[in-house]
């Protein structure tokens, strides 16, 4: 029996455009930060920056203690369901999104103190859905990776529709920071912004959301034999027995938490740059003017780091001759140069760049990680969701240290720690013992 193109091509789009909203969703979660910072947090004293990048730490939080979940879904529901229960829960967090702005509107004077710090409770209402929005994301993402790898579409290899797929999520979230200054903010200056003009942009995105959610229930996603874990096999041995897996988890906390740290804390490095009397210009322009709206330059910052990565992950799709091995050694060491050239000098502009070079680094570290595991092979990819979660501990302890310091400039010293640990993982750790090669 013979199957349409078109069935095959069809279940395989709807999959990747939901990771576009996966990636778009957690790029608007971090350029919150700075918007919130300036309404929710605007009297937060000495705990401003602490408590901003808590916002991400609160939706990694999500992929620690909910990673496991999209896999235990999948085993049992199978892949369209699991898919349909993750967008549930996207659905909730935007939801308590617009319940935390509506109350920050409608009470402002509802807050405790702590210390010198005034924090609403409508801004501990926004951790949560951040927590649940991270949570969404986490299930989806256990989801599609496997999925898109194994899902037979003619004329395609794993590595290429992997590629299709990362690259449509890097188009999600290289255009969201855009998204929060044009649609959310409509082009106001950040420091005017109002916390009411939040609520409608969420509610629009919360409809759009449940459309998608009631058409994948219509569609046929059809689910992939041999990709789930029911015969209830006993392994021999533990996976976290292989020493170049273990190492590879940590290379991966490491390269999230530098990678999210950048992406989400830059905009913030930026204004106490332009406090310093550092202006951040593009080609000499200080604001991108467009009509009567200031698309800012926070935004393209943002912009053209994760914009980055689209483009690193089209260029490493043709390096097939070059081993991840080399690949991780040479991005590492030369994002670990432009992070100490950016402290020295005080220019974003090497921050942005590293975008360029953390493209290929995930991809790298997991087939070195995984390469010669074998029956292990499912189990090991799944922990590696929950090591995500470096993206939580580095940016909010990058936001602590910004506090301690008064100054975001020598905080970066951890993003230059995270290359160093995962540049040693490819000179050293990601070397297979003999014992661990299952044949």
């Amino acid at each position: 029996m013979t199957t349409k193109p078109q069935n095959k091509i069809l279940p395989f789009a709807i999959v990747t455009f939901i990771y576009f909203i996966v990636g778009f969703l957690t790029t608007i979660n971090e350029q919150l930060q700075a918007p919130l910072k300036f309404t929710f947090l605007a009297e937060a004293g000495s705990y401003k920056n602490t408590l901003t990048t808590s916002i991400s730490f609160f939706f990694f939080l999500g992929y620690l203690l909910n990673g496991s979940l999209g896999s235990k879904w999948v085993n049992i529901y199978g892949y369209k369901n699991t898919i349909i229960r993750g967008m549930f829960f996207i659905i909730s967090g935007l939801t308590l999104y617009l319940c935390s702005s509506w109350m920050g509107y409608q009470f402002p004077d509802f807050h405790f103190e702590i210390g010198d710090a005034i924090i609403p409770y409508s801004f501990l209402i926004f951790l949560i859905g951040s927590f649940i929005m991270g949570t969404s994301a986490a299930v989806i993402q256990v989801v599609v990776n496997p999925y898109v790898a194994s899902y037979d579409l003619p004329g395609t290899q794993s590595v290429q529709r992997l590629n299709i797929t990362t690259g449509i999520n890097s188009i999600g979230t290289t255009s969201a920071p855009f998204f929060v200054t044009l649609v959310i903010f409509s082009g106001v200056s950040i420091e005017n912004i109002q916390i009411k003009q939040l609520m409608t942009p969420l509610a629009i995105l919360i409809f759009c959301i449940a459309a998608v959610l009631l058409l994948t229930r219509k569609l046929e996603i059809p689910d992939i034999e041999n990709t789930r874990d029911t015969s209830g096999e006993k392994l021999e041995r533990s996976v976290w027995s292989f020493r170049h897996f273990v190492l590879g988890v940590m290379a991966i906390f490491f390269y999230v938490g530098t990678e999210v740290a950048i992406g989400a804390n830059i905009n913030l490095y930026a204004f106490e740059l332009e406090a310093l009397g550092y202006p951040v210009s593009f080609f000499g322009k200080t604001k991108i003017i467009i009509g009567n709206m200031d698309l800012g330059i926070h935004a393209l910052l943002s912009t053209l780091y994760w914009g980055g990565f689209m483009v690193g992950r089209g260029v490493s799709s043709f390096l097939s001759h070059i081993s991840a091995k080399k690949q991780l050694i040479t991005t590492t060491s030369i994002a670990a140069i432009f992070v100490i050239i950016a402290m020295i000098t005080q220019n974003i502009w090497f921050l942005v760049a590293i975008g360029l070079l953390h493209s290929s680094m995930w991809s790298c570290i997991y087939s070195l990680s995984i390469k010669g595991l074998g029956k292990y092979t499912s189990k090991a990819s799944g922990i590696f969701v929950s090591a995500v979660f470096g993206g939580a501990v580095f940016t909010l302890l990058q936001g602590v240290l910004a506090d301690v310091f008064g100054a975001w400039r020598w905080t970066w010293i951890l993003s230059f720690i995270c290359e160093l640990v995962m540049l040693s993982y490819a000179l050293f750790g990601s070397h297979q013992r003999k014992k661990d090669i299952i044949l």
